[in-house]
């Protein structure tokens, strides 16, 4: 087999293990520098709304900042996303965009809004009879 023949063996053999569709492969322990939780863990369930911050202008220009870190900034600028949403748009797993969220919570770029729980909503019952009690005022 001449170097050529060899050559060419191992490019075929390599295109193999590329996939064009896939575009650039970053793993996620390196969009997260190997962290797996936040400080903001517990803030960050899968319906909290991430909304930016007036700073989020900034983003594009912190060179400490990933790619992945000022595209979430953008898209929460056009309309606050809830955690699932974002990690969905930005097809990543969702324990790396908390920790990215996570991020730019410590950087003031966005900060959380939680939805209320159903336990802590006032009951249907109570709002009545206070309605009911202002109506015979």
């Amino acid at each position: 087999m001449s170097e050529q023949d060899g050559r060419a063996a191992r490019d075929r053999e390599a295109a193999h293990w590329f996939d064009d569709d896939a575009g650039p492969v970053v793993r996620p322990y390196a969009m997260t520098r190997g962290r797996t939780r936040t400080a903001a863990e517990g803030r960050l369930d899968l319906i909290a709304l991430v909304i930016a911050d007036g700073r989020a202008d900034e983003a594009g220009c912190d060179q400490m900042l990933s790619p992945e870190h000022v595209e979430i900034v953008e898209r929460c600028r056009q309309e606050p996303l809830s955690v699932a949403e974002l990690a969905a748009g930005l097809d990543l797993p969702v324990g790396v965009v908390r920790v990215l969220i996570g991020d730019l919570l410590d950087a003031d770029l966005v900060h959380v809004s939680r939805p209320v729980p159903p336990a802590e909503l006032p009951d249907e019952k109570v709002l009545r009879e206070v309605i009911d009690g202002l109506r015979a005022l």
